[in-house]
């Protein structure tokens, strides 16, 4: 089913298929569209830029001696190699990135959404997370999304609207990252940004597609349609795209800080916004907005093959989940087995569903309920878990495990569908800092509410609809006030020797944890480089089926049909941006199935 289907028959109430998604999470989150490999279709874009399309084209890594920052818009990628080369830091690069992928790539990710950082400091050889993830309202119930009858709502029923709007976290992380480990002039950062705002982007291939298959469930919103729909057609590829009110609201964040976003007309516009909407009227409030904080939390780390794998910890399942599958292969030579063995991927699929099984009990907002997070990656347990691997076929079923827990808990299986719209950014600064950060307004184009020039989240549809399972156990991803939505997002450090050597991350959905376990797989077992790591074929198994691209040997899908995976071949549309760092430098990739590229210098 292609996503403006699912989005049509979700919206004319298939109950059954609102069920099914919400029960297995197993749509892909934004649509494919060709494959990016070329310069053409962006605007003037520089030599280097142009270089690196061509890179990507042929397969080869992006090479630099001293930076490098790799991110999903080469107009957004150029903004933070300007700040990189004038000796900025990698939090700086960031807020410019950030900042200009929120006007060129506004399905994906912006002011109006949520992140999650991980830094690791060369001074210091501290790793740290920042958690940026959006808050539900303090008046959010738990039944925010059960009809009048108790049933939980159609996705995209509870999706378009004000309902599912969460307290927006972005612009707060860019202030934190920037005031720990900034070098630069804060205003500057959104000098770029607020220029093609100013005077227009060129609309890529990528965005008009989207927004041609959004069609009227990007209309609902006067503004939105405004903006993505002047004069009631869609914005065609290769037009310019001016938006005034987003160079305004920037204008106000370089002057004030994110003061400036969380109070005053910014804040009282996106009140208005999620307030006022037609479709699902919400519960945002200027109180809200002004109780946000970035939250500092302890980087989650597994080894794996004698490197330290780091990410993100609760409320993100990503950091944990990734560690698991990795943790659970550690005992087995995915070297030897090779990339198109079918035992390889036996072994990957499987410690994935493992994996799984516990992110759907366990894995929530720390802050709110009680987690097994230790208990998660122990070792011990991961060895455990790793001896339901060691037979020849697939596993004809799993379930959750039984970590170690501080105190006794039980809780139900989780429900909740996830399906960010989603990007990633990875930098690696002249002083060898590095910064691996994944973004997000959830489902792409968000709630489809626009506010000041940016596009407000939908993230409130990641917490489970229902607040028990079918025996009564509470979830623990119920929605609740103030409350984080768990997330998959995966931003990751690979450290050898207490040094970074690998930074990477991707969007994707619930996906992500496949998609970037698959890229450390790859470069660490298989040798491949970051380029080729990040454009080898994606084949991701979360529930039981093995979903795979097309294209892939038929030995290999052959094999996996004879040891009992059933297999779904679909369009898998990650957004992988990798640095690998090395003795002889930097080399940077970035996934072609986006519009991504890599820079360094």
């Amino acid at each position: 089913m292609t996503r403006a289907t699912l989005v049509i028959a979700l919206l004319l109430g298939s109950a059954t298929a609102g069920l099914s998604q919400q029960a297995t999470d197993a749509v892909a989150p934004e649509a494919a569209t060709a494959l990016a490999t070329a310069a053409d279709g962006f605007g003037p874009l520089g030599d280097a830029a142009r270089a690196a399309f061509a890179a990507k084209a042929d397969g080869r890594p992006v090479t630099a001696p001293d930076w490098m920052v790799s991110a999903a818009h080469p107009l957004a990628v150029e903004a933070g190699a300007k700040v990189l080369e004038a000796g900025g830091s990698a939090a700086d690069a960031m807020v410019a990135v950030q900042t200009v992928l929120g006007l060129v790539e506004p399905q994906s990710s912006g002011l109006g959404g949520g992140s999650f950082l991980v830094w690791y400091d060369a001074g210091t050889g501290d790793m740290t997370t920042l958690d940026a993830r959006e808050t539900a309202p303090m008046a959010a119930t738990p039944t925010l999304f059960l009809t009048e009858d108790g049933q939980p709502m159609e996705f995209m029923e509870a999706v378009v609207g004000g309902r599912s709007v969460g307290t927006p976290g972005t612009p707060a992380l860019l202030e934190a990252a920037h005031r720990r480990w900034g070098k630069a002039n804060w205003s500057g950062l959104f000098d770029d940004a607020v220029r093609l705002a100013d005077e227009g982007f060129t609309v890529s291939p990528r965005l008009a597609s989207l927004v041609a298959q959004e069609g009227e469930a990007l209309q609902a919103d006067p503004a939105t349609a405004a903006y993505f729909f002047p004069g009631g057609q869609a914005v065609a590829a290769g037009t310019l795209l001016k938006n005034p009110a987003y160079a305004d609201t920037l204008r106000r964040l370089a002057a004030e800080g994110s003061d400036g976003f969380y109070h005053g007309p910014v804040a009282e516009g996106i009140v208005a916004a999620v307030r006022g909407a037609e479709a699902n009227p919400g519960l945002l409030s200027m109180q809200d907005l002004a109780a946000y904080r970035v939250i500092e939390r302890p980087a989650v780390c597994v080894e794996y093959r004698a490197h330290d794998v780091c990410g993100m910890g609760p409320p993100s399942s990503g950091g944990l989940t990734v560690g698991q599958i990795l943790g659970m292969l550690g005992g087995y030579d995915l070297a030897a087995l090779g990339a198109e063995n079918p035992e390889s991927w036996r072994l990957i699929g499987d410690a994935s569903r493992l994996a799984f099984a516990d992110r759907g009990r366990f894995m929530a907002d720390s802050d709110h309920v009680p987690m097994p997070t230790k208990g998660l990656i122990d070792p011990a347990y991961l060895a455990e878990r790793s001896k339901l691997l060691a037979g020849d076929d697939s596993l004809p079923e799993v379930s959750a495990g039984q970590p170690g827990w501080s105190h006794a808990a039980l809780w139900g299986q989780d429900t909740a569908l996830e399906l960010p719209s989603t990007t990633h950014i990875s930098i690696v600064d002249a002083d060898s800092n590095a910064l691996s950060m994944t973004t997000t307004i959830e489902n792409g184009f968000g709630a489809r509410v626009m506010a000041n020039g940016f596009l407000l989240n939908n993230e409130l549809t990641d917490f489970s609809f229902e607040t028990h399972d079918e025996n009564g156990w509470p979830i623990a991803n119920a929605l609740a006030p103030g409350k984080r939505p768990r997330s998959s997002m995966a931003p990751t450090i690979v450290l050898k020797d207490d040094r970074p050597v690998m930074v990477i991350g991707s969007p994707g959905g619930s996906r992500i944890i496949g998609y970037v376990a698959r890229a450390i797989v790859a470069h660490l077992d298989w040798g491949m480089d970051i380029q080729k790591a990040v454009a080898a074929p994606n084949i991701v198994n979360r529930f039981g089926p093995m979903d795979i691209e097309a294209g892939l040997p038929a030995a290999l899908t052959e094999g996996l049909t004879a040891i009992g995976y059933e297999l779904n071949e679909t369009e898998l549309t990650s957004g992988l941006q990798g640095i690998v760092i090395g003795p002889d430098g930097l080399s940077g990739g970035a996934d072609p199935r986006r519009e991504g590229i890599a820079l360094g210098g």
